[in-house]
């Protein structure tokens, strides 16, 4: 009798042991801040499906509320471009924002937002989860405090809106254009007067003629800002931006507070933003874009092939050389180049032949 107490008790004893842990962790909760370098309200980049926003309501949920997410947009707790400063000091433990934005700090980490005549979408993502990116984002970031994740990508972006049309590569000489990240070294290259304005400053640049040309997102996005109204010649080829990718910068100190299973469900967050908001895009950016050229008398076409064709050996120039004054960006280059060289030959040979059958009209 005794001896079936004792081993009775002993069972209960070592369950309740091996329970305990789970018990505690469940009972943890984490109270996070997210800034943003986006505005108040700004579609997919702040509010919308797949969004920043959208990011901290799934985190929340998936975790039964043991991680909250508290976003704020850009000016809201800090101005728009000083996420990564207050990620790698500790004031936020994440932020919204996308990696060209830190050219200037890290010239490598452009490679993780966009690569003129780079990868799409889909090789994007092959390279990032697959591919090895990922964990390159990672190696460049964690000697700094931080790691960082994809979260969202609009997909390809259309070329700009411009006051004339561009007929040769002399048109771009003396063009005063708005334009981000590694594609305004390669406009300027061109003869071009590179600009860096925030999103509510383009369009009234643009119709006061501040500036001639201007880039920002896609036909939803664009049309929001009104660039209809100041520029109609609306180019494409996606040359400059393939792909844009959101970066969800994540301090490294606050990440290793959380324990493993929520540091996956933010990872599965993330993935589910990157894949929702591409959606998001695709499925507005279509029906934008008719809108545009049936209602606005946008004229959208594509840049000339000999344009292009002189875009691609200059960015080919300033790429190299941006890997050659930096042992970083060589290694990121080289890697990213590499597998983009194998994703095309994929890509080539399955979906080109494909794209004019399926979508021929």
């Amino acid at each position: 009798m005794q001896r079936r107490q004792f081993l009775t008790g002993s069972a209960i004893a070592a369950t309740a042991t091996l329970a305990a842990p789970s018990v505690v962790r469940a009972q943890t909760s984490f109270s996070w801040k997210m800034t943003n370098a986006y505005g108040p309200g700004s579609p997919y980049y702040v509010e919308g499906p797949g969004s920043p926003t959208d990011f901290c309501k799934k985190v929340e949920a998936l975790s039964g509320g043991r991680l909250k997410i508290q976003h704020f947009a850009a000016g809201e707790l800090i101005p728009a471009l000083e996420g990564f400063d207050a990620v790698q000091n500790g004031i936020v433990e994440m932020n919204a924002a996308n990696a060209y934005f830190w050219a200037g700090k890290i010239p490598a980490a452009q490679y993780f937002t966009t690569v003129p005549f780079g990868m799409d979408v889909k090789g994007t993502n092959a390279w990032m989860y697959e591919g090895g990116g990922i964990e390159l984002w990672h190696e460049l970031y964690e000697p700094l405090g931080m790691l960082a994740f994809p979260m969202g990508n609009t997909g390809v972006q259309m070329t700009g809106w411009f006051r004339k049309e561009i007929n040769t590569v002399e048109d771009f000489s003396g063009l005063k254009m708005r334009i981000p990240g590694l594609a305004g070294k390669v406009y300027a290259k061109l003869g071009v007067n590179v600009q860096l304005l925030p999103g509510g400053e383009i369009f009234p640049a643009l119709e006061r003629g501040v500036i001639d040309a201007a880039e920002f997102v896609g036909p939803y996005q664009d049309r929001r800002l009104g660039l209809q109204k100041a520029a109609k010649y609306y180019y494409t080829t996606g040359w400059h931006e393939p792909n844009n990718v959101t970066e969800l910068l994540i301090n490294k100190q606050a990440w290793e507070t959380l324990p493993a299973d929520l540091q996956e469900i933010v990872k599965i967050a993330a993935m589910a933003c990157n894949i929702e908001s591409n959606a998001w895009c695709d499925a507005t950016n279509a029906a934008a874009m008719q809108d545009l050229v049936d209602n606005f008398g946008v004229i959208a076409k594509a840049l000339p092939d000999d344009v292009v064709a002189k875009l691609r050996e200059v960015t080919a120039e300033t790429l190299e050389e941006g890997a050659a004054a930096d042992p970083k960006t060589r290694k990121v280059h080289d890697a990213y180049m590499a597998f983009k060289k194998q994703y095309g030959d994929w890509a080539g040979q399955s979906a080109e032949p494909l794209l004019p059958v399926l979508y021929k009209s």
